[in-house]
């Protein structure tokens, strides 16, 4: 009986995380704002998509959320999705640099008149410092390690969140909202995690 519950809700958990992931991807794909682009903005357009649905991912795996993939392999894939979530923002920042090369300088700058972009630029800048402070991991402290990893996790969501959210392109709003709303979820369940734990050993010690 154990087991067909945790097979159900196995099957329950990658069926709301693939819809999670995919509705957002459709809803780009058929959107009317598509047209006439040139392929690398398109390109560019979905590496950002890519990367809000990395981001669902990504604390999912830390947590050990994710039926299946506790414990190492969840933290191993998740390394490797990190290094792929690196991957997708260069594609990101990089094809709007091939079709507008001054207003990703201004963005990097931060004197874009558009109210996304500095936000995009602090959720790029956090997202290679998670990268470098993986690369240094064997070299600080855990709890250091930890905490660092954990500040920029949030700067890299609250950014992300919020560049999605103010841009009116490519993906869909609603299913745009829905992404951002269990990415966020997903990051404060797993960030807070530790603080509950601390705090129940606290009340029965």
């Amino acid at each position: 009986m154990a087991t067909a519950t945790y097979r159900l809700r196995a099957l329950l958990t990658w069926t709301v995380l693939a819809a999670a992931i995919l509705l957002p991807l459709a809803a780009a794909a058929a959107s009317p704002l598509l047209q006439w682009r040139q392929p690398v903005y398109i390109a560019a357009g979905f590496a950002g998509v890519i990367a809000m649905t990395l981001l669902l991912l990504q604390p999912l795996l830390a947590g050990g959320m994710m039926p299946g993939l506790a414990g190492l392999r969840g933290r191993r894939i998740h390394r490797w999705t990190g290094g792929l979530l690196v991957a997708v923002v260069v594609v990101h920042v990089a094809g709007l640099w091939i079709t507008s090369p001054p207003d990703v300088i201004d963005a990097l700058v931060f004197r874009s008149p558009t109210p996304f972009s500095p936000w995009g630029v602090i959720a790029m800048w956090a997202v290679f410092a998670a990268a470098l402070l993986a690369v240094l991991r064997r070299r600080l402290p855990p709890r250091i390690w930890r905490r660092a990893h954990m500040a920029l996790a949030a700067v890299i969501v609250s950014g992300s969140v919020v560049h999605a959210l103010l841009i009116e392109g490519t993906m869909e709003t609603w299913t745009k909202a829905g992404l951002c709303a269990l990415v966020v979820a997903a990051t404060v369940k797993v960030l807070a995690y530790p603080r509950s734990r601390t705090r129940r050993r606290r009340q029965t010690g």
